[in-house]
């Protein structure tokens, strides 16, 4: 490449760095990327309520942005005032450090960005003032009043896990998604137990376990755990404890957002819904590992369809990324793996399906262990006679 040549492209690349304005590093709300969004982009589009700059002028959202105002109708004359004035005043104050949260540029012009702002962000606060205080709902207020609109809110999806009990300080809070992450948690032991590992400086190598069905072929039971975190998952004297986990139209929604806050959000310390994620997936390959632990009540199926839920969880896991070093569930990846390498177990589950599964094929064991242990008995006998 000549001179000439080389100086007119590296103008041109010059003139496309001084566009791209670098990204500040406050900015934590991000786009989901394709990679995560192809799987199922319905899962990730708001089917009721728009809560930012993103789907303008979706038809669907339209008669929720009329309960926004109501919203903040309600909370103006609740405290014996006129107008919004001064809160229109306190987001403009906020307006560019608002916008140096997102990862994009929002091309809303000012008046438009400061109206979203206060809509939002007194309708948010109502919402959850009337959902903890039914005292102060109205009512005729249909999102109370028509159950199916609460449940597409995530109000009624934060018993996932620990509630935090120390000061959640507001200036911690990013935004709603984040919110509920950081207060739905492991145990406390189980937090504590996942930061040892983290600070380890050798990490132990651990590999997948296989479905439910398998390894219930390898002689390991599984049961489930009443009033603990989703994420209780344990394995102890082959038998795995699992939380009960019920499953609706949202759940896949719900799931998707959380792992994919975990996936974008790299400033974030934990990952938990992603580990568990695919813990479930390696357990459900087929409609049998979900009619197994159906059976078992680690799976509420309110879909009323085995293969759905094994297609759910399938495509869940499709597209998300681990940490191979501080993947929550590695210590119980490896008991597990430990318990079925060991031919015993795997032994004496086949002789248990072989002559346990009827009372016909048990009394039929008992009966040739009987003659086992009468012919042992008179060889041992016969012998004995032989020596006196």
């Amino acid at each position: 490449m000549d001179d000439e040549r080389a100086h007119r492209v590296s103008i041109r690349i010059g003139e496309k760095l001084l566009r791209r304005s670098p990204k500040p590093s406050s900015c934590f709300i991000f786009k989901v990327h394709d990679q995560l969004r192809k799987v199922n982009e319905k899962a990730y589009d708001p089917q009721l309520l728009r809560n930012g700059p993103y789907h303008l002028g979706k038809a669907s959202l339209k008669d929720m942005e009329e309960n926004k105002i109501r919203y903040l109708q309600l909370l103006i004359h609740r405290r014996n005032e006129d107008n919004v004035t001064r809160y229109v005043t306190a987001m403009g104050m906020l307006e560019q450090k608002v916008r140096k949260c997102y990862d994009e540029h929002i091309s809303l012009d000012t008046d438009d960005f400061v109206e979203m702002m206060l809509l939002n962000g007194c309708f948010i606060v109502e919402l959850i003032r009337n959902f903890a205080l039914s005292s102060l709902r109205e009512k005729n207020d249909l999102i109370f009043k028509v159950g199916w609109i609460l449940r597409i809110f995530p109000l009624d999806f934060t018993r996932i896990g620990y509630a935090r009990d120390d000061v959640y300080p507001i200036h911690e809070i990013k935004h709603l998604l984040g919110f509920i992450h950081d207060n739905r948690l492991p145990s406390p032991a189980g937090i504590d137990s996942y930061r040892n590992l983290k600070k380890k400086k050798k990490k132990k190598k651990w590999g997948f376990i296989r479905c439910a069905t398998e390894l219930q072929e390898a002689g390991i039971k599984f049961r489930n755990i009443e009033g603990c975190s989703l994420f209780h998952i344990k394995f102890k004297g082959g038998t795995m404890r699992i939380p009960t986990l019920i499953i609706e139209d949202s759940t896949e929604s719900f799931f998707r957002n959380l792992f994919a806050y975990e996936q974008c959000y790299h400033e974030i310390n934990s990952t938990y819904v992603t580990d568990y994620i695919k813990i479930m997936d390696c357990l459900i390959n087929s409609p049998k590992d979900v009619e197994l632990l159906r059976r078992q009540g680690i799976i509420n199926n309110w879909l009323g369809d085995d293969q759905a839920i094994a297609t759910l969880f399938n495509r869940l896991g499709d597209s998300i990324v681990i940490s191979s070093s501080n993947f929550y569930y590695s210590e119980v990846f490896n008991n597990v793996n430990l318990y079925c390498s060991r031919h015993w177990n795997v032994r004496m589950a086949k002789l248990k399906r072989s002559y346990c599964n009827s009372p016909l094929a048990f009394i039929s064991f008992l009966a040739a262990l009987a003659l086992l242990l009468l012919s042992l008995t008179q060889t041992l006998y016969s012998v004995l006679s032989f020596y006196k």
